[in-house]
């Protein structure tokens, strides 16, 4: 009863949420333009079907796309960042300096370089979400006990061996747990581009919907966006699950 009631909660909880924004919109007289009623909203998907459907799936694949780049480049410049504490300490500052520059402000630049498109909006996911990556694998390596440490280099094992039989799979749940922050960040830093110059996807559809004053499609787009996340997030999720599951079962064992 308990596991079937923890399935059903989350679809529970947006049942009752959208319920909740439906009477508060309805008993308060909201205006549409402020906040539309999700029956609102939903009327919006049924007449924008076919650009919000045509414009999920640029930005979908342009988040995949930006999201790839991340995932390769943060695991390489984690586990050479991991690789040694010095070089840890020394690059470590650089990437905080870097990402603390609100990617906003950088979109401006890519249109210089690239032009109005879909290139902004992967280099912008790139840039916003590879930092999680390089953080997690680098905390990962850069986290071996220095008595494990000692006593494998005493059995003859090298720095290299060091880290493939132990440094990178102790660095696993770390490196997929942050896929599941990145992916989000990737959508963020899509819809970021394409509200500032893109012609085309979901956030230039709720850019021109918002200059229409059409807030039922904005808030489609935003349900369309929401929606797209939670499936890439689930994936990673499961990607973890399949990759990373003893180490779930250590900790519930651990926890018995």
């Amino acid at each position: 009863m308990n596991k079937t009631f923890e399935k059903l909660a989350p679809w529970l909880f947006v049942v009752v949420l959208f319920a909740v924004w439906e009477a508060a919109c309805r008993l308060l007289a909201v205006p549409t333009v402020i906040l539309p009623a999700p029956s609102v909203i939903f009327g919006a998907f049924q007449r924008f079907w076919g650009p919000i459907v045509s414009n999920s799936f640029v930005t979908l694949w342009t988040t995949m796309a930006g999201f790839g780049l991340s995932v390769a480049f943060g695991l390489f410049l984690g586990l050479v960042v991991g690789w040694s504490r010095a070089i840890y300490r020394g690059f470590y500052p650089v990437m905080i300096g870097f990402n603390s520059i609100p990617k906003v402000a950088v979109v401006p630049i890519l249109v210089m370089w690239f032009g109005i498109g879909e290139v902004p909006a992967i280099l912008t996911a790139f840039l916003i979400s590879f930092f999680p990556i390089v953080v997690n694998v680098a905390t990962g390596l850069a986290t071996i006990e220095p008595e494990l440490e000692d006593v494998l280099r005493a059995l003859g094992a090298s720095k290299l061996d060091v880290m493939r039989k132990v440094g990178i799979p102790r660095s696993m749940p770390y490196f997929f747990g942050s896929l599941k922050v990145a992916i989000t960040l990737a959508f963020v830093g899509t819809v970021v581009s394409e509200t500032v110059a893109a012609n085309s996807g979901i956030g230039f559809l709720m850019s021109q919907a918002g200059a229409n004053f059409q807030m039922p499609l904005v808030f489609a787009g935003l349900i369309a966006l929401a929606f797209e996340g939670i499936i890439m997030y689930a994936a990673t999720a499961w990607l973890e699950q399949r990759m990373t599951g003893w180490a779930f079962r250590s900790q519930g064992s651990a926890g018995n």
